[in-house]
């Protein structure tokens, strides 16, 4: 009778969800200030307050990231599409560009994850 050859399998489940997690936050914090430098472009600058108000941040519980504009007009400057701005600069200055550089965003966080999963 011959014997079958033994293998073992160690799983390693939590270590790797672990890695995955923290590449996914990297990610999202890198897509976060992607979108920011790009929104930063477009954003109508009178005094440059709203522009120095724009930050990017990660819920790294819920794995979310958000950028903001935190004055009290940025709001009605992003939607009023009725408003004159500078050159190159305009309404949906966050919008557009998170619309444009999505495909972007995405690989910024996947390579991340790819990358905490190699190591």
């Amino acid at each position: 009778m011959s014997r079958r050859p033994r293998s073992r399998i160690r799983w390693n489940g939590e270590q790797v969800l672990g890695r995955a997690r923290a590449g996914a936050v990297r990610g999202l914090l890198l897509g976060a200030e992607h979108l920011l430098a790009e929104s930063r472009k477009e954003v109508p600058i009178a005094e440059g307050t709203l522009e120095r108000s724009g930050a990017a941040t990660v819920d790294e519980h819920d794995l979310v990231a958000g950028v903001t504009y935190d004055t009290l007009y940025a709001a009605r400057v992003h939607e009023d599409l009725t408003a004159r701005h500078s050159p190159g600069r305009k309404a949906k200055f966050l919008e557009d560009p998170a619309n444009r550089e999505a495909a972007v965003i995405g690989e910024l966080i996947a390579a991340q994850v790819r990358r905490a999963l190699r190591g």
